[in-house]
């Protein structure tokens, strides 16, 4: 079973009310899936859920892919480095990950809200390589 707690159950199946579901509780059910589970296991069952949960309100095409999975590792690695015991220390140790504008620092708007990041994963941009200087070699 997925979950022991009757929210996350809920959510699970997809049950959650989307006008009751702002981003701090997906960042709990985030939290909580990924204490019980590792990561793999999550994007799937985390990503079922959103699925079923924007159709139930008629609104399929708002999930997003690369949402969904760039907040999960966010979540998992703020966990990996930390040692909250609960979901209260969790978010008062990593208040950005209620930040819904944190991906923007390794995606632009328009990655971000592309065809593409709805349907899939998409890397984040490589803005290091872009905003690196150009060195110019020089014949030896």
């Amino acid at each position: 079973m997925i979950a022991e707690l009757p929210e996350l159950e809920r959510f699970v199946r997809g049950e959650v009310d989307p006008a009751n579901f702002p981003h701090r509780e997906h960042v709990r059910m985030a939290f909580e899936m990924l204490r019980r589970h590792d990561f793999a296991e999550c994007v799937l069952h985390y990503s079922r859920a959103l699925r079923a949960i924007t159709a139930r309100a008629g609104k399929p095409e708002v999930f997003n892919q690369t949402v969904t999975i760039a907040f999960l590792a966010l979540i998992a690695e703020r966990m990996h480095d930390g040692a909250a015991v609960d979901f209260a220390a969790f978010a008062d140790d990593n208040l950005e990950v209620f930040d819904t504008s944190i991906l923007s620092r390794w995606y632009s708007r328009q990655r971000l809200g592309s065809q593409l990041a709805r349907r899939t994963f998409v890397l984040p941009e490589p803005r290091i390589a872009r905003e690196a200087p150009q060195v110019r070699s020089t014949p030896a």
